[in-house]
This record gives C-alpha cells, sequence and structure tokens, in this order.
C-alpha cells in the first residue's frame, strides 16, 4: 500500500489560500507504454491480485446523503411534484433558496469514523474499498485544486477521500475512488430554473460570497433538447439525442481532476459511472488520456508492471480489452472470459430512511447468494451499504454485516483466491435465461436448493449448494462419471465448518450425505477433492 506523499499535505496548506483566485495549470498525463488510444491501451491486463479479491464494500456516500432520501436526490430535488421534491419543500424551503449547495453547507459528517469502518469492513470479509470521488452532484470528496466546491473547502471541511485511504493504508485494504462527475453537464440541468444559473457575483453578501456556483452546476449553456421537457425526468446517458454537449472547459477540468486524483491518492482501483469512458461519444480523448495516465503510472511504480482496475460500464467486447466491465445491480447469466465486477448496493445508492423504516434492505442471504454466483462467473462483487448523512452506518446495517462475517468466516476460503472451475453452475437458475437490461439490473434472482455453483481453487473444487436442502442426501449431477464435466472420482468431500461427510461416486452424480443440522443460516460449501 502507498503512503499518502507529503507533497499532498503541501499542496493542500498552499491550494487552500488561494485556490479560488488562481486556477492551476492542467495536470501533464503522464506518457509510457500506453498511449491514448484504443489499440495501445488494450496492453492492459487485470491483476491477479483483483481476481484473487473477490469481494469489496463502497461507501458510495457524500452531500446527497444529508437529506437521508435516497438517490439522485440533487438531481429530483429540482422536479416540481417529485416525491424528493416534494419533500425538500417540506423541509428545506424552495430550491431557489436552498439548493445543492446548501445542502453542501449543511452536510457535517459529525459522526463519520473511517478508521472504524474500514477496519469493520475488512472484518466482515472485503478484500477491497471503494470511496465515492465525487458524484454527478460535482462535488469533489477531496482536496482538490480543480474544484473550489470540495470537502475540505466546505461541508466537513475533511478530506473524504484522504482519511478513507489513510484508514486503507492502515488495514491493507486497496483503495478504488469512483468518478461520477462527467454527467453533471446534462444531470443538473433542472436547476437552470432555480439556483443553477447562478454565478459568482451573485454571492455578495452570501454565506457562499467568494465562490462560483457554476463551478458546482455548471449550467450556464443551452438547456438539452427534447427528452426531458417531454416529462422524462431521469434524462440520458449518454451524448446523443438532443443532448447539450459539454464545453472544452468543462472537459478539461474533469480531466485535470481525475488526473491529480490519481497523483494524489494512488488509487488502486478507479470506476467511471459511465458507457465506457467520461464523455464517451461525444469526446473520447479524456477518457482515453485518463486511462495512459493510470497504467503508465502504475507501470512507472510498479517496476514496469501496471497493476491497476479502471472499469466502465456498458462495454463491448473489443473495450473490455483495455479496462473492466462492470455492472449494475445485476450479473451476466453465463460465466465471462474476461474478468469483470458487479456493483450493487443493499439499499439506495444514497442513504434512504425509508428503506430503513420498511425493512426493505438485502439481506446476507442475497448478498452471499450474489457474491458465489458472481465468483462462479469469473467475477467480483462490489457491496454498497449505504451510510447517513452524519457519516455513520444503521443498526439494520450492522446486522446484516454480521451476518455476512459469521458466513465468510467459515466459507471465505471457497471465495478468495479461486478461478472458474469446467462450468459455473447447475440447476434451474444455471439454465434460465435473465439478459442484462443496459448497465444491468437484473438482480432479482431467487435461488433454491437445486442450484449450485462451482470454482475451484488448485485441486479443490468448491461446491455451493445455494440453500440448504430439506432431503440431506443430496445429487450434484457435474461431479458424476457420466458428466461432460467429469474430473475423476472424487477422494474426499469436507462440508466447510463442519468436516468429512459421507459420499458416493456414481455416474448420475455424486451423491453426499448432509448432517441434520444446518452448520450456517446461509448455504452449505462443500470441498471436494479428487
Amino acid at each position: 500500500m502507498k503512503t499518502i506523499r507529503w507533497k499532498h499535505m503541501l499542496l493542500s496548506l498552499a491550494t487552500t489560500a488561494f485556490v479560488v483566485a488562481c486556477a492551476p495549470k492542467n495536470v501533464p498525463v503522464e506518457t509510457g507504454e500506453f498511449a491514448p488510444d484504443w489499440e495501445s491501451l488494450k496492453q492492459w491486463e487485470c491483476p491477479e491480485w483483483f481476481k484473487d479479491a473477490k469481494f469489496g464494500i463502497w461507501a458510495h456516500w457524500g452531500p446527497q446523503c444529508q437529506a437521508m432520501r435516497g438517490d439522485w436526490y440533487a438531481r429530483h430535488m429540482y422536479y416540481d411534484g417529485h416525491w424528493q421534491n416534494n419533500w425538500h419543500k417540506e423541509h428545506f424551503g424552495d430550491p431557489s433558496e436552498y439548493g445543492m449547495k446548501e445542502l453542501i453547507r449543511d452536510w457535517k459528517a459529525e459522526r463519520w469514523q473511517p478508521d472504524s469502518l474500514v477496519a469493520l469492513y475488512k472484518s466482515v470479509g472485503a478484500r477491497y474499498f471503494f470511496t465515492l470521488g465525487q458524484h454527478h452532484d460535482n462535488f469533489d470528496l477531496w482536496d482538490s485544486p480543480y474544484q473550489e466546491w470540495n470537502s475540505v473547502n466546505m461541508g466537513p471541511k475533511r478530506d473524504i477521500v484522504g482519511e478513507w485511504a489513510e484508514a486503507c493504508e492502515k488495514y491493507g485494504l486497496p483503495l478504488g475512488i469512483s468518478m461520477h462527475g462527467s454527467h453533471t453537464w446534462m444531470w443538473m440541468e433542472k436547476a437552470q430554473d432555480y439556483d443553477g444559473n447562478l454565478t459568482k457575483a451573485d454571492g455578495k453578501g452570501k454565506w457562499w460570497e467568494g465562490y462560483d456556483p457554476q463551478e458546482l452546476y455548471a449550467q450556464c449553456h443551452e438547456h438539452s433538447k427534447g427528452w426531458e421537457r417531454e416529462g422524462n425526468i431521469h434524462g440520458q446517458w449518454g451524448w446523443q439525442n438532443g443532448a447539450s454537449l459539454p464545453s472544452e472547459e468543462f472537459k478539461m477540468k474533469f480531466q485535470n481532476r481525475v488526473l491529480q486524483c490519481i497523483n494524489d491518492y494512488d488509487p488502486d482501483i478507479l470506476y467511471f459511472d459511465d458507457t465506457v469512458l467520461p464523455f464517451y461519444g461525444c469526446d473520447d480523448a479524456v477518457g482515453l488520456n485518463i486511462l495512459a495516465h493510470y497504467y503508465n503510472r502504475s507501470a512507472r511504480l510498479h517496476g514496469g508492471q501496471q497493476q491497476v482496475v479502471a472499469m466502465g460500464k456498458v462495454l463491448e467486447e473489443h473495450h473490455k480489452d483495455l479496462m473492466m466491465w462492470d455492472v449494475e445491480r445485476g450479473a451476466p447469466d453465463r460465466a465471462q472470459e474476461k474478468y469483470w465486477q458487479t456493483c450493487t448496493c443493499i439499499g439506495s445508492w444514497h442513504y434512504d430512511i425509508a428503506i430503513y423504516n420498511e425493512n426493505r434492505y438485502k439481506s446476507a442471504e442475497q448478498v452471499i447468494s450474489m457474491l458465489v454466483d458472481i465468483v462462479s462467473k469469473n467475477g467480483n462483487l462490489l457491496l454498497s451499504v449505504p451510510v447517513r448523512g452524519d457519516g455513520s452506518i444503521d443498526d439494520k446495517e450492522m446486522a446484516i454485516l454480521a451476518d455476512i462475517k459469521a458466513w465468510m468466516d467459515v466459507n471465505g476460503s471457497s471465495i478468495y483466491g479461486t478461478r472458474p472451475w469446467k462450468t459455473f453452475g447447475e440447476g434451474p437458475s444455471a439454465e434460465a435465461s435473465r439478459p442484462i437490461n443496459a448497465q444491468g439490473f437484473n438482480e432479482n434472482n431467487n435461488y433454491s436448493a437445486a442450484d449450485v455453483r462451482f470454482v475451484q481453487r488448485g485441486d479443490t473444487v468448491f461446491t455451493t449448494i445455494m440453500r440448504w436442502p430439506e432431503v440431506r442426501t443430496y445429487t450434484i449431477k457435474a461431479l458424476g462419471s457420466a458428466s461432460p464435466h467429469y474430473s475423476g472420482d472424487v477422494a474426499s468431500v469436507e462440508l466447510l465448518g463442519y468436516g468429512a461427510v459421507p459420499f458416493t461416486n456414481s455416474p448420475e452424480g455424486l451423491v453426499v450425505t448432509l448432517p441434520e443440522e444446518n452448520t450456517n443460516a446461509i448455504a452449505p460449501v462443500l470441498a471436494v477433492s479428487f
């Protein structure tokens, strides 16, 4: 792991005083073996440490969590009639007077303890950690000289990314940072009807005097055509069909912010909440510059071998040669040749108190089922545990994490460091077709005791029965001598957390006898040796 460099500490002291008045120079794109073009970047390979890690936890946490009313709050608070807009007006007032900038002002994160949280996440079984870098709200969660609206200048007045990074270094967890700010240009357009067109001159005598709201809202531009005015409050994800195209200044500012963040915190993983890369479809250069810089820097710091992962969404096959495919709230229904990741959340991406009150969190059983399925298909799971505005997590989330930990403490050897077997699984869910919708969104899979998943490490095949069967004599078809996946007669079978169990080799399958009492609350895992 890396030490946060002294140059960053010195930069913090220096830039805080003059960043509003003096714009820093563009961050140079690091040169090396990786050029900023599609072909050169295909030299990238997913590092083995990431393939071994399997499970990460994400704090998708920023000023929008202050309202504790769910995801996309900074956008929907400006939409008349939307439930978040109605709630906002009832509790904060009209968005023209109390807009996103005021939500930032009042976000203090007074109970945030990154050291304790990272220690907890590691104990639960996470092998990497993600922090939000900035969301579509355009607010940087680090000491950013390229974005005056950042968490050191206002709100908590703390370096959120930096403190998470220090905790990750202390506990030996690789650090991931997610970048979502390329979408601000369109995402915040409805704010134009309220406070989105304010400028620095309008701040005289206000709490934000000296700061330019356009650095945050980026809305002094023509509104996109068609899609939003027709009632589509979710807008569009790409840069087509009437989208207002971002200015060169906006794109360069985003590039500088990401490159500076890379240089100061050396994240092991970068996540772009974009189709492929930021501004893909209207300007490929920004994303390619960032990848080249990121990979070249990593190679320089690791003896010529890059050791980092960059990921984006809705990738075509040729994109998967130069970065990793991330699937949001879902998974492909078949194993993948190239390594990939699912990102999902036990609740809403931004904290929503209604999900707590209505007991709508994912259970530990749901999380473990997803993890086992994803790992069998050659992927990782990144799990968001929503954080309240004050920086704490609630008691129901703590209970879910405790249940995940209880299973992982016993069965983690069937997850970490494994690789796909000859087939990822058997049973109804393995045979079903569950197509991905856009970024993903197909995760509502119901597993039963008829569903089995396989992975291997060395000579051991770990076989997870996705639910405890009622009948304790169980046949695993893929391990039978008549199966196309037959690997030889089985020599021993161990139920993790219990010990050896009786078994019989047969053409129809491996027949095992499970103990009468369940040894965990979720699913049994068998370590099968040949």
